[in-house]
């Protein structure tokens, strides 16, 4: 995939968010549907409302099919979420839709959203499944592991959370 094929995310794009936030969340694993993550606040807060001025994020694809979405939120307070660190660091999600999987696109995304980060956030943060394959992806960019975060998450398998300093 070419920088050509990045463009920043909008507000408009919240609807195609929610669908990616299905593929990084595993919710088909669950047996959920992209509608049902919209009622889990532990989820939804990552897409609800999308657009906010703390919100950063980049769309991957072709316009008139994008496949694939890396976003961040500030996830505060009563809102913190699974990858917080703290009040001043955004949470990331990234997915990659089936289909593009593969080609190169995640990490595209990933570098240019790092790079657009850089200017707004002093660092950012993730949570990921322990056997997650991306994992090797966001080691390369330089996220490395926050000390004793392994926890339990909602699958009952393994999560860590991760951290790239910016600054």
């Amino acid at each position: 995939m070419t920088s050509a094929l990045l463009r920043p995310a909008v507000a408009a794009d919240e609807p195609f968010l929610w669908e990616m936030l299905y593929e990084a969340s595993h919710a088909a694993d669950q047996g959920l549907t992209v509608v049902d993550l919209e009622t889990i606040p532990a989820l939804s807060r990552y897409v609800e409302g999308w657009g906010v001025e703390s919100d950063l994020g980049v769309i991957g694809g072709p316009a008139e099919s994008p496949c694939g979405a890396a976003w961040l939120r500030l996830l505060t307070g009563a809102d913190a979420a699974y990858g917080y660190v703290d009040d001043a660091t955004p949470e990331l999600a990234i997915a990659v839709a089936p289909r593009a999987r593969g080609t190169g696109l995640g990490t595209a995304m990933l570098e240019r959203l790092v790079a657009d980060a850089a200017g707004h956030y002093p660092a950012m943060s993730l949570s990921v499944r322990e056997d997650n394959p991306a994992r090797r992806l966001y080691q390369r960019v330089g996220f490395v592991d926050v000390p004793r975060s392994r926890i339990v998450n909602r699958a009952g398998t393994t999560s860590i959370t991760m951290v790239l300093r910016l600054r």
